[in-house]
């Protein structure tokens, strides 16, 4: 073929919603380009049964976030009570992104909604920009070392020995009270008796999906860059990968600290008692494919390889688990229908991002009932896929 019949071979292309194998798209603010069932010859019947299927499993728990909570932590834990804000949320919603393309879409995908701890990960993005810059040398070193003087988190004897690593994977146990929420509070275990003084662990042998941890992590890391997280988040991920500026990120009523003579609110990394990230489906999938690229958003670097590497590499205390929020499919348990290289970033709700690199695939999925479900929609997406 001529120079000017490829050239016209590769207009019909990108028009049809195709795009060649060796440029990846980067959709800019704003948009994000759809492609036909037909144009990426996928099975159109089969993104349909993903995009009922998901709707139909539907979440039962209360629309009403806080009514959620107070039947869900409320009814079991101690110290429960909502101290940052919450919302109602909307129907369920998704997308679907094959190739860099839109290929398909559900729900009210522009609502912002409570995304609960799929703010984990982006928490754990901002801990990335930290270690890009320089603000902190290595994951194994510990924390104390960067704390300013005058802040006591980890001065206690067992807590001295605590990393980054240890924060960013739940496997601190860090021991203390923080925002009022004391450690063993948070999904506390064994007899009622005993949650007060409950054995302690070498920071980096066990895991413990905890809460109160996860908003130490953020509280550390404001310390360390010394301004407010989601302005560090806007600055240097969501501005380059082109989110929009209606997502928000909240602390709690209590959670207020001074940082250099400023009064600034320390975010918390969930809704568990209220706040975390509100932002719409679109933000959540900008965030997926920025990791489905290994950190790079056209041609800026935005977190390192090593970075995104680490975060999907199990720890020795939980081969399921990453960095926060990274849950890893290792021998496919968490996913059967997916590659084993899949990673979901999970919050309550559901809410789940899949990052597929295998199958160039990112899946948002919001509001669905459970695990089951998720991987049902899942196998249907990609069963909907070329089987070349």
């Amino acid at each position: 073929m001529s120079t000017p019949g490829r050239l016209a071979a590769l207009s019909l292309l990108v028009l049809a919603g195709g795009l060649p194998a060796q440029t990846p798209y980067f959709p800019p603010r704003g948009e994000w380009a759809r492609a036909t069932p037909r144009a990426l010859e996928l099975d159109q019947a089969r993104l349909d049964s993903a995009r009922v299927l998901a709707i139909r499993s539907e979440a039962s728990a209360p629309r009403d976030q806080a009514e959620a909570q107070r039947r869900s932590f409320g009814a079991r834990e101690p110290h429960a009570e909502i101290i940052g804000p919450m919302a109602e949320r909307g129907d369920p919603s998704g997308i679907v992104i094959y190739r860099g393309r839109v290929i398909a879409e559900w729900g009210p995908t522009d609502r912002v909604d409570m995304t609960h701890s799929v703010t984990k990960t982006f928490l754990s993005t901002v801990v990335g920009v930290a270690v890009r810059d320089g603000r902190i040398d290595g994951v194994r070193d510990t924390v104390r070392r960067y704390m300013p003087p005058g802040v006591d988190l980890f001065e206690a004897e067992h807590n001295r020995t605590i990393t980054w690593d240890d924060l960013l994977r739940q496997t601190s146990d860090w021991q203390g009270t923080l925002w009022g929420k004391p450690d063993w509070a948070d999904r506390p275990e064994g007899p009622r008796d005993g949650w007060q003084d409950r054995p302690l662990h070498e920071p980096g042998t066990r895991y413990k999906y905890n809460d109160v941890r996860v908003n130490l992590l953020a509280l550390a890391t404001l310390h360390v860059l010394g301004e407010p997280l989601p302005e560090v988040l806007r600055r240097e991920i969501m501005e380059p990968i082109g989110a929009s500026s209606i997502w928000h990120w909240e602390g709690y009523e209590n959670s207020w600290v001074d940082i250099q003579g400023a009064r600034v609110q320390s975010v918390s990394g969930g809704g568990h008692w209220g706040g975390g990230m509100f932002i719409n489906a679109w933000d959540m999938a900008r965030l997926g494919y920025l990791y489905l690229h290994d950190g790079r958003w056209g041609a800026r670097q935005l977190l390192p390889e090593s970075w995104v590497a680490m975060a999907r590499t199990p720890g020795p205390a939980n081969p399921d688990y990453g960095f926060m929020n990274f849950f890893l499919n290792t021998e496919q348990r968490l996913l059967p229908s997916a590659p084993e290289s899949a990673v979901v970033f999970i919050g309550n709700g559901m809410n789940a991002v899949v990052v597929d690199r295998e199958h160039d695939l990112v899946v948002v999925v919001r509001w669905i009932s459970g695990g089951r479900a998720l991987d049902g929609v899942i196998a249907h997406v990609l069963a909907a896929l070329p089987s070349t």
